[in-house]
């Protein structure tokens, strides 16, 4: 079990790293090198469309490897997905600049990109399930978890070699210095698919009738059988992921455009990863105890107190705002990711958990995190300030309460009976 877990979590880890690697660089470095013949506000608004489009990938390739995952097995899609992931990411740190080759280099990174979402969109699945369908009963909410917990890590890391890169001087940072991170990546997927070829199948995986599955299209079924499912739970899973969109990329830029620095910028939030974390892993931890249900409703009302807050924060454009901002914004935020991997495992059967749970994530990763840095800086270039991106997302978070208190609850399930 504790070689599972490590699976789970160095796997997530290394996807995404690579994965906010990107999110990070999209807000202080591609504005500068794939759009500079642009204002500045269009180079962001440009790259943060290039972000979207890999986060459209997400739900594509939870299709994709969801499908193979729920008819072949979940550890041949790990595998595949983090060799695909570490070669996109690799590419990345090689593309030429715009200068250098024109329109190409935008191009060369949106299929990057694009490749980006399809690895992670796999990964998350396989990564979870891993965990949940060997674990105990008393313990899938935590165990689902650490498939959730590699992405603030990830975010750590990816986070923390950006901001040292970014020690170099300006020119040297944006010709040579951000390219070191992805080029590092690699390395990463090599020591992760060590770990990841030493785990063993899910026996919820291995215990169905294979035969009759075969005849099956995992997607059709889900979207057939259980569309009430699916659609609460991409609705439940946007309230985590929209806070991500806010504080992970909008906010990293708009703090550095207001004229806060850089590196001390990125380096606050590493803090607001760390409190990520920590709150994923009490949240998990306690819907073991009380439920999946009530975690996430704490976590989501906490998100509807703060919105206003957290944006009046980030708008003074100093390091002491954004730190709190975010802080207290990811703590909030890990509070929802605790027990989301289980409570959007649970809501479908072994035959298509892969599938079902995948649709459900990385759509609202498309949705949320992929959308919201783009809307966001939309909303405040066209309408004046952060007041109608406020009322935006509240309404946004306010529908995601909803759905959750429709939801039923799931902790006490037994999962092959589903």
């Amino acid at each position: 079990m504790r070689r599972v877990l490590l699976s789970s979590f160095s796997g997530s880890v290394i996807e995404f790293y690579d994965f906010v690697l990107y999110v990070i660089a999209a807000a202080v470095v591609f504005p500068h090198v794939f759009f500079n013949n642009l204002s500045p506000t269009t180079a962001t608004i440009a790259s943060f469309v290039t972000l979207a489009v890999g986060y459209v990938g997400r739900p594509l390739g939870g299709v994709i490897f969801g499908h193979f995952g729920d008819k072949l097995g979940r550890k041949g899609v790990l595998v595949t997905t983090m060799l695909l992931m570490g070669i996109s990411t690799m590419a990345i740190g090689l593309l030429p600049s715009s200068e250098l080759v024109g329109a190409t280099a935008p191009i060369l990174l949106v299929i990057c990109r694009v490749l980006q979402g399809v690895a992670v969109g796999g990964e998350w699945g396989g990564a979870m399930l891993i965990a949940l369908e060997n674990s105990p009963g008393a313990k899938r909410g935590f165990a689902a978890s650490f498939a959730s917990l590699g992405a603030p890590a990830g975010a750590m890391l990816a986070t923390g070699s950006v901001s040292l890169a970014s020690t170099l001087p300006q020119d040297q940072f944006l010709s040579w210095g951000w390219r070191v991170p992805f080029l590092v990546s690699f390395l990463l997927v090599l020591v992760g698919m060590v770990i990841r070829l030493k785990v063993s199948e899910s026996p919820l995986f291995q215990s169905l009738d294979q035969e009759a599955e075969k005849r099956k299209v995992p997607i059709l079924e889900v979207l057939r059988r259980y569309p009430l499912q699916a659609g609460l739970g991409i609705i439940v899973a946007i309230s985590q992921l929209t806070i991500d969109g806010i504080a992970t990329s909008w906010a990293v830029n708009h703090a550095v455009e207001l004229g806060a620095d850089r590196t001390t910028i990125l380096n606050l939030k590493i803090l607001g990863s760390i409190a990520l974390l920590i709150a994923a892993i009490i949240s998990a931890r306690l819907s073991d105890r009380w439920g999946r249900r009530p975690p996430l409703i704490i976590g989501i009302v906490a998100a509807l107190a703060f919105v206003f807050p957290m944006l009046n924060l980030i708008q003074t454009g100093t390091a002491g705002g954004f730190a709190v901002a975010v802080i207290v914004g990811q703590f909030i935020q890990g509070f929802i990711l605790g027990p989301l991997a289980a409570f959007l495992a649970e809501l479908f059967p072994t035959r298509l958990r892969f599938t079902g749970a995948s649709l459900c994530f990385q759509t609202a990763s498309a949705l949320g995190s992929g959308f919201t840095p783009l809307i966001a800086t939309s909303l405040v270039a066209v309408g004046g300030g952060i007041a109608v991106l406020g009322w935006v997302w509240l309404g946004v978070l306010a529908i995601c309460l909803v759905a959750i208190l429709v939801a039923s609850e799931s902790r006490t399930r037994d999962l092959s009976a589903i």
